[in-house]
Parts: C-alpha cells; structure tokens; sequence
C-alpha cells in the first residue's frame, strides 16, 4: 500500500467514496431493490435474541464501541510515539479521528431510522447509515494494514496479520446484522468510507519517518562528504531486491551521494570479499544490509580502511544495530546510513583451538548462549523469527555447567562453574536486557558474566538480577572487566561469535580492538 504509485491509491479512495455516495444516495431516496435486499438480508441473518450468539454479539458491540475504538488507537499511537515512530503515530491518530467526526455527520446527512427486525431487548435508537461500529472496525483496520506494511518484514507473518485486520472488521460488520442493529447497506457503507479515510489519509499524511538529519544540526563540511557508496545486500535478507534497490537508490540520491554499487552475498562469502570489492572500487561508503552474520563479515574487512559503514538492519537478532541506537525500521536505518555522523567503535579479535583467527563486534559465548543457537531450527526461525531463539532456550535451560579458568589481561587464571560464560563489546541483548551493563561499544574493554543457575527455579532470580542491573557478584552472577580475556572450559564446549556458532571448542582468547571501526550513527 505505501509503495503503490500515487494514482493507484486516489483512484481506490476515489471508488471507495463513490460507492459509499451512491448508497447513500439510494437510502435517501429509499430505491425499492436496494430496500427489499436490505429487509431479506436481515430477516436471513438475524440471530435468536438469547444464548451463545446473542451474547457473543453484546459483547462484540460493547468490545468495539467509538470510546473502546478510540483508546485501542491511544494506546497503539502512544506505543509507537514512544518507538519514536511519530509520524505513524500521527496517522493512526487521524484516521481514527476522522472516522469518528465522519460517521454522527453523514448519519444526521442521510437520517435512516434502524431496522424495525431488531431485538426488543436492549434495542439501538438513533439513526443508521453509515454503521459507525463498521466505519470505525474499517478505519481501524485499515490503519493497522499499513502500520504492517511499514514494520513488518516477513511476508508471511504480514499477510496472516493483515488478513486477521480483515477478519476482525468482518466480524463487527456482521455482528451488526446478528443483533438487527444495522441493514446491509449501512454496513457496507460503513465499511468502504473507513477504507476510504485510510487511503485519503495516506495520501495527505504520509507516516513514513522523515530524515533524522532535517532535525540536527548539520555536519562540518570536512565530515559531509558526498560521493561513492556501495550497499552490501544478503538478498534472502529482504522481501523484494529490486524493491530495496530503488529505495536505496532514490534515498542515495535525494542525499546527495551517487547511485550506490550493489555487491550481494553468495552461501560461499557472506560478506568479505563484497566490502573487499566495494573498497578496492573506491567507495567512500560502505551500505551493509543483513543479519548480524553479514554485519560482523563486511565490518571485520573494513575495519581500518577508514571508510564507514552504515548498518540496516535485516536480520532476526540486530543486536549491534540495537546497541547502537540504529532503527530496526528499514527506511529509518537507510536514512541514518546516508545522513548520520561517524562514530570510531571496537572490535574484538578472537583466537581459539579448532578456528581461525576471527572478530566480534557484539558478544562471544560458550556454554548455554551458545547452545541456543546451536538448537535453533532454521525452518521455524524463517516463519516466526526471534520466537524460535526463545523455544531453543527453553529445550537449553539446564545446559550442564562446565568447569572454567579466566584470564583478564594476562593475570592469574581463576577457577569457575558456570553454564554459560558471554564475553560483550555491548551491553544489551534482546528487549534492552542489561546482560552487561557497564559495557561501553567504545571503551576500549570488555566485560565478562558468568552466570550459575544450579537449578531450574535459580534462573528467576537470576533474571531479576540482571534486570534491575545489580552489581553484586557470587557464585550465580559473577562480572569481570578488562582488555583482554582468555577462557579455557574443562571440555569440548559450543561456541558462538555475534550469534553465529563457530563449533565446539575448549578455549577462547579475546582481545580488545580500541576504535578500529567507523560506523554510522544517527545524529
């Protein structure tokens, strides 16, 4: 719907009015055929005036009333004010605003009494065309479908939910016939004016996010660059590549740099040699759009070369993206990409048995976090996402804990049981939890958690501690600090790098990178 080219959505709002007219008009001047459809349409589906259905019906009517409608639209917009998506907030407000300005208007305009069918008891009074419950169920709906098309990414989970934003405003459309209170052609006018306050909407209110860069203060000219960019893409990462490339291309331009290079990933490179290409080509820079895998690839072969990189984020976890204050909302994250400032931040080098010298940006783990992406089946994280990281920590939960020495910056080993140990550049995991809390991406150190459940009730406290960020340390919890660190397990652990498994292993040892990486942030 957003995407649609402007022509297309006047001419839907267009038709949506015109019919809604002509109902009206026909109302008005009670055109016979129009009047028997409406009566046996209503004798058909009237239900019995007690048992399940009736009260079924009551309680949708109450449920989606004008004042529950409109508190369901604060709250909503309160939400998405707070996510800073103000614009859309702003939208979803006036849709519901209109609908409910629009709906006592045109009833007084028109002035249909109620259908004489309906149940004596707890009788509607007042005039009937347009069915507000329709207009506002339509409206809301309507609001909603966009919201989805703005935020959700996977298409599946979007068309299921914008099909239920269907199926809702059909159900309140026919709870109106089940209870007598509306005739067919109230609600269908009801229902095709919500739909066309949601497109005129639209069309006067866009509730895409404007450039952070129109609020701050511009750059120093030495920082301002403009010039040649190029776009790393992991193409399973997004709904439509020819899509993304003409957002990307057209929001470039708009900021003044050229039209980007385009390198995608391949199953064989995840992302090294794109940015090595993209480099050698002269980009000044580098656009990354993928999960944390392809982020941690293009960022490691860019670090040092001074040339940014600006993040979209694409994937299920986005935990640098989420560190970083990067909008997950992909407009938004272009936008910061091509207008924000440069921000130097660390990288982690990381030795170990078994693999490569390698980098993390994020966090490194062995034991229970790292068997949880171990156990994550790919079929179900394709169809709910993060929802699948969740079931693998519930099949992980009492991961047997393993015996560790630590290091920091080459002191004694300690001696430790835990059954996970996370060693993070950041602080936050998933949901904003403060896993390290004193974690800074530009310190220059590294914190380190070791955590200790020794029974299943034991991860409830566990959780408390870590949510309210106490700074107690024991046997449960234990926090070290330092530039370097070096862990040794008494047996072959999993093992994991920015949430990417790197096999079982008994040894990691990590090394600070101070300020190696530029990236770009908002203003």
């Amino acid at each position: 719907m957003l995407t649609r080219p402007r022509l297309q959505l006047i001419s839907a709002a267009a038709a949506c009015v015109v019919a809604a007219a002509l109902l009206a008009v026909m109302v008005e001047t009670e055109w016979g055929p129009l009047i028997r459809l409406d009566e046996r349409f209503g004798h058909a589906v009237l239900g019995p005036g007690s048992g399940f259905w009736h009260g079924f019906g009551l309680f949708v009517e109450d449920a989606f009333a004008t004042i529950p409608m409109l508190t369901y639209t604060l709250v909503l917009a309160a939400l998405l004010y707070w996510k800073n998506h103000r614009r859309a907030a702003v939208y979803f407000v006036l849709v519901q605003l209109i609908a409910t300005v629009t709906s006592p208007a045109l009833k007084n305009l028109v002035s249909r009494d109620r259908p004489l069918w309906q149940d004596v008891v707890d009788t509607y009074t007042g005039l009937s065309y347009p069915s507000g419950h329709a207009l506002h169920a339509a409206a809301f709906a309507g609001g909603c479908i966009v919201l989805l098309q703005m935020f959700v990414r996977r298409p599946g989970l979007r068309r299921t939910a914008a099909m239920g934003c269907v199926v809702l405003a059909g159900v309140i459309g026919w709870d109106r016939f089940l209870l007598g209170r509306h005739h067919l052609s109230d609600v269908l006018g009801g229902l095709l004016l919500g739909v066309a306050i949601v497109l005129l909407v639209l069309l006067a209110y866009s509730p895409l996010p404007r450039s952070h860069a129109l609020k701050a203060p511009p750059l120093p000219e030495v920082f301002a660059q403009r010039g040649r960019c190029a776009v790393v893409l992991n193409p399973i990462k997004v709904e439509s590549v020819g899509q993304f490339q003409s957002i990307v291309n057209a929001m470039a331009v708009e900021a003044g740099w050229n039209e980007p290079r385009w390198y995608f990933t391949t199953p064989q490179d995840s992302g090294t040699g794109q940015a090595e290409q993209a480099a050698l080509e002269g980009a000044e820079l580098v656009i990354v759009c993928g999960g944390d895998g392809t982020v941690r690839e293009v960022c490691a072969e860019l670090a040092g070369t001074g040339i940014p990189v600006g993040i979209v984020p694409a994937g299920t976890g986005n935990l640098l993206a989420r560190n970083l204050a990067i909008p997950l909302y992909l407009r938004a994250a272009i936008d910061v990409a091509l207008t924000g400032q440069d921000r130097a931040i660390d990288m982690v080098a990381v030795e170990g048995d078994g693999i490569e010298p390698s980098h993390f940006l994020v966090m490194a783990g062995m034991g229970f976090d790292a068997a949880i992406m171990e156990g994550v089946n790919e079929d179900i994280k394709k169809r709910i996402g993060w929802v699948a990281y969740v079931l693998s920590a519930l099949k992980a939960l009492m991961f047997p804990a393993i015996k560790v020495e630590v290091a920091v910056d080459g002191g004694e080993f300690t001696k430790h049981r835990a059954r996970t140990v996370v060693v993070g550049n950041v602080g936050s995991l998933q949901g904003g939890m403060p896993l390290l809390p004193d974690a800074e991406i530009d310190d220059g150190l590294l914190d380190v958690v070791l955590l200790h459940p020794q029974r299943f009730v034991s991860w409830l406290p566990l959780a408390f501690r870590v949510l309210t960020k106490r700074s107690r340390t024991d046997e449960l919890v234990n926090r070290m600090r330092g530039h370097s660190v070096v862990i040794r397990a008494d047996r072959e652990t999993p093992r994991q790098l920015d949430g990417d498994t790197i096999g079982p292993g008994k040894e990691l040892r990590m090394t600070n990178v101070h300020g190696r990486l530029l990236v770009r942030v908002a203003r």
